[in-house]
């Protein structure tokens, strides 16, 4: 009995999108550094090199054993998932473990040509102790839809500008959402963009870069929490930051029985 209260407890402590450490985001400006471990759901996916791991792309950590990314970061690589990191140029930083995945599942119907179905799951080869640092986020109701103008937040290490380096320290970035009736005009991304994405930004401004792909597009609940709404797709070949072609993330409502699928499969 004494240990189900303790478990209570720490569920009740560390629940889904409620960071120990809330992000400041009452400034709607450019990419900046984030407060430490305010999105302790954000990983880093990196790839071994010559003895080295390096930052490949972001991720979502939705459980204790289960971070969400985008099939195109996934290749042959050998992987090691890190969470808990503010600083990618800290070694052995506290509140932070690497752990390599048990399993990696793409989805079937990824199509890399088209942009297509770009979600894919891993899942650690030991499940993670949430803590103050690390803790997951909520995933939206199934099929939810979000409002034109609705504030979500980009998070990750990506380059600083398009051609630039990679960022150091987490960053953040306010993209509001692009509806969809707006996002597919022909002068904006068109028939590219499917009813399973989602487009946020486009201001010319502010926008995700390559090293972002696989991170999450985080909205918050009225009650406070955070869901992942979107997973870091794709951008414009002409920069990151082009006016009219906002940031394209898949649509996490869209695939919510999928990745309960997965989750109950492996």
């Amino acid at each position: 009995m004494k240990f189900l209260i303790l478990a209570l407890f720490v569920a009740g402590a560390y629940g889904c999108g409620l960071p120990t450490y809330p992000p400041v985001v009452t400034r709607v400006v450019g990419g900046e550094d984030v407060r430490a471990h305010s999105w302790p759901w954000q990983v880093s996916l990196q790839y071994l090199s010559g003895g080295s791991y390096y930052h490949t792309c972001g991720g979502t950590l939705i459980a204790n054993q289960w971070v969400l990314t985008a099939a195109h970061c996934i290749g042959s690589r050998t992987y090691r998932v890190y969470i808990g990191k503010h600083d990618l140029t800290a070694n052995n930083e506290a509140g932070s473990i690497a752990i390599s995945p048990e399993r990696i599942i793409v989805h079937e119907n990824w199509d890399s040509y088209n942009i297509r179905n770009d979600i894919a799951l891993i899942k650690l080869s030991t499940p993670v102790t949430f803590s103050n640092t690390i803790t997951p986020a909520c995933l939206p109701n199934s099929g939810e839809i979000l409002d034109h103008g609705a504030p979500c937040y980009v998070a990750g290490w990506g380059r600083l500008w398009t051609g630039g380096p990679i960022a150091d320290i987490l960053q953040q970035a306010l993209l509001p959402v692009v509806g969809h009736s707006t996002c597919t005009r022909p002068d904006w991304w068109g028939t590219l963009v499917t009813t399973n994405m989602i487009c946020a930004g486009g201001d010319g401004e502010l926008a995700s870069c390559n090293g972002d792909s696989g991170g999450p597009l985080n909205c918050r609940n009225p009650d406070g929490s955070w869901d992942v709404h979107g997973i870091v797709s794709f951008g414009s070949s002409l920069g990151c930051n082009y006016p009219k072609k906002p940031s394209v993330f898949t649509r996490v409502s869209g695939y919510i029985s999928w990745i309960n699928n997965v989750m109950t499969s492996y």
